[in-house]
């Protein structure tokens, strides 16, 4: 067998070996996690919420989520809560919503819709009853650029930042 061949040989498997390995890669690249911003939330976000026995309208502009690599979405968005009583409002600043179990600060949150708020240095989970679910310690970004009210950002330890302004805690699954 002549070297001439043998190259063929060599580059006829190196492209069957690619052609093999295409899908698995591609697989991979679209199996990845995408955080959402208010324009992705559009679609996803309802005009009005129901929490504590009202409705209180939405905020897109002030909204981010997760879609995860499964398919299954984290959302959270702001909301007006100028109707509710002073001490329902402290605590309830935005609608979260996760389809699947989560951690937040390393503390365990089952699948489901939520308000939440960042009072002081705590962040605070509470059914749609209004009930305490979950209360964690808040960071503080102080490197952070442009804060906003709220959104979700990738942590670089790894999962997600919520971020209210320059407070966050870390999200993973």
């Amino acid at each position: 067998m002549g070297l001439k061949a043998m190259g063929k040989m060599a580059a006829a498997g190196m492209l069957a070996v690619t052609i093999l390995a295409a899908p698995g890669m591609m697989k991979a690249q679209a199996a990845a996690d995408t955080v959402l911003k208010p324009a992705d939330m559009e679609k996803l976000v309802p005009a009005s919420v129901f929490y504590r026995g009202q409705t209180a309208t939405t905020q897109v502009r002030n909204s981010g989520g997760v879609k995860f690599a499964d398919g299954y979405f984290l959302l959270t968005y702001m909301v007006d809560t100028s109707g509710y009583s002073s001490d329902v409002a402290a605590k309830y600043q935005a609608y979260f919503i996760t389809e699947v179990p989560i951690k937040v600060v390393g503390k365990p949150l089952p699948a489901g819709v939520y308000g939440i708020g960042f009072v002081g240095g705590k962040f605070i989970v509470t059914d749609v009853g209004g009930h305490d679910v979950l209360t964690a310690a808040t960071g503080s970004d102080p490197a952070l650029k442009r804060p906003v009210p709220l959104a979700i950002a990738p942590n670089p330890a790894g999962g997600y930042r919520l971020y209210a302004g320059r407070k966050f805690v870390t999200i993973s699954k």
